[in-house]
């Protein structure tokens, strides 16, 4: 986009972004109620709103293999670093029907998890000195989303300002993207007609498109399921937390209907390409 085009659409920077939005906004003191997922998950069920069950928490090495051999009830479950960054350090694994845990299809040894969960604790994911594990119920996403790509878990990222919805998008993976949404990692962002509630162009990172790039199955145009729920539950996870502004992203579980992810502090800015339209004039359509 050159940038006469980016003034006009009012496209927003980092800089921008952190003095306009997240500084006066933001205590810092309560980052880290959001860059933790336990403790976001803490408010989200306090506050009783819909998000996956807490299976597990591991804080120490030496609670790995008790902690893990509580896991043989479940059939599917999702590992994830409590301070982990644009999903690194999140593990998948399912049983198959000889009960083995596997990734992505091929079974992995209870060594191979154990070195996980421990990578995880020692802060590997997280760029700190010690992390804390999260195991939780494994989402299955809604047909909806299978209509558009098979493989993967999709999100909606919705960005709130004062509990007042700025923009919001679908991140769909790719190919490319090997199974992950982020769009960083080569997953699709696509617009979102909040008032109709539904899908508007998916942006590539280079280009926009109308189908999937990789399925050729349409987007353009498809009516998101439970649409007002959605919304709804973005709101009221925006009011639960001391946070002004921040970005909420919301899954479509097959059974469950919408459940809150993840919950962001510093939402990037790729939203505003995904709709074609930059914050600043977002912001002065809705003050």
């Amino acid at each position: 986009m050159r940038y006469q085009e980016a003034i006009r659409k009012g496209i927003m920077g980092m800089n921008l972004r952190n003095i306009a939005l997240i500084y006066p906004h933001n205590q810092r003191r309560y980052y880290q109620l959001a860059d933790d997922k336990i403790k976001a998950k803490h408010i989200l069920e306090q506050a009783q709103l819909a998000c996956a069950e807490t299976y597990a928490i591991i804080e120490r090495i030496g609670d790995i293999a008790p902690i893990w051999s509580t896991m043989d009830r479940y059939k599917k479950i999702a590992i994830k670093p409590a301070n982990g960054k644009g999903g690194g350090g999140i593990l998948i694994l399912k049983k198959d029907s000889q009960g083995q845990w596997c990734k992505g299809g091929k079974p992995v040894s209870n060594t191979y998890i154990f070195q996980h969960l421990a990578n995880i604790l020692m802060g590997v994911f997280s760029l700190g000195s010690r992390d804390r594990v999260l195991i939780e119920r494994c989402l299955e996403p809604h047909p909806f989303f299978q209509e558009i790509y098979p493989i993967g878990v999709p999100d909606f990222r919705i960005i709130l300002l004062k509990g007042e919805i700025l923009m919001g998008m679908l991140r769909v993976p790719t190919d490319r993207s090997d199974g992950k949404a982020n769009l960083h990692q080569g997953g699709l962002g696509i617009g979102l007609d909040l008032e109709k509630g539904v899908l508007t162009y998916a942006f590539d990172g280079k280009r926009y498109h109308t189908h999937h790039p990789d399925t050729d199955r349409i987007i353009q145009g498809k009516k998101i399921p439970h649409w007002e729920t959605l919304l709804q539950l973005a709101i009221d996870t925006a009011h639960a937390f001391p946070l002004d502004y921040l970005g909420i992203d919301i899954v479509l579980d097959e059974s469950a209907g919408p459940l809150v992810m993840e919950v962001n502090v510093r939402p990037g800015l790729g939203i505003q390409l995904a709709n074609k339209m930059g914050m600043q004039k977002t912001l002065s359509n809705l003050y």
